[in-house]
């Protein structure tokens, strides 16, 4: 097991979840690659997105759907022009992870979580790992508690 796969591993049992992580040497770089690899629908792939938001924050989408700027502003309750992805050295620094392989907990800075609501529709979904090459499934609302996320409606239309 990849050194960051078995590190979320070991975080995720700090927090009493057994993690079934399942790698794949070619890559989950896209949700699409991820639905491919595992078999699932496109909709169940839990995309960990980090973005700030007059601060920085983690959207936890569906992989079928992007982030809406203009909905994550007035979650906050800043300007759309205030929205932005997160920077790979950003994410790295304040989450501990790299772009591809956030998971949607275990961060190393608490930083606040929505989840997409689309995802509640699932019994599981599937999340990255720690790397890019890892994913694993669990259950949406497991996510919703383990990164106290508030449920949300962060996708576009």
């Amino acid at each position: 097991m990849h050194p960051r796969a078995a590190e979320f591993a070991r975080c995720a049992a700090e927090l009493g979840v057994d993690v079934e992580i399942r790698e794949f040497p070619e890559g989950t770089k896209t949700a699409a690659d991820a639905a491919e690899a595992v078999g699932c629908d496109v909709a169940q792939i839990a995309s960990s997105i980090a973005m700030v938001a007059d601060e920085f924050v983690v959207v936890v989408t569906s992989g079928a759907h992007r982030v809406s700027e203009r909905r994550l502003a007035d979650l906050r309750s800043v300007s759309p022009d205030e929205v932005r992805l997160a920077e790979a050295a950003e994410v790295k620094e304040t989450l501990g992870w790299a772009i591809g392989g956030v998971p949607p907990f275990c961060h190393e800075t608490i930083v606040p979580v929505y989840l997409d609501e689309r995802l509640l529709e699932f019994e599981t979904v599937w999340a990255a790992a720690g790397t890019p090459e890892a994913v694993f499934p669990i259950a949406p609302d497991r996510i919703e508690d383990l990164a106290d996320a508030t449920p949300a409606v962060v996708a576009e239309a």
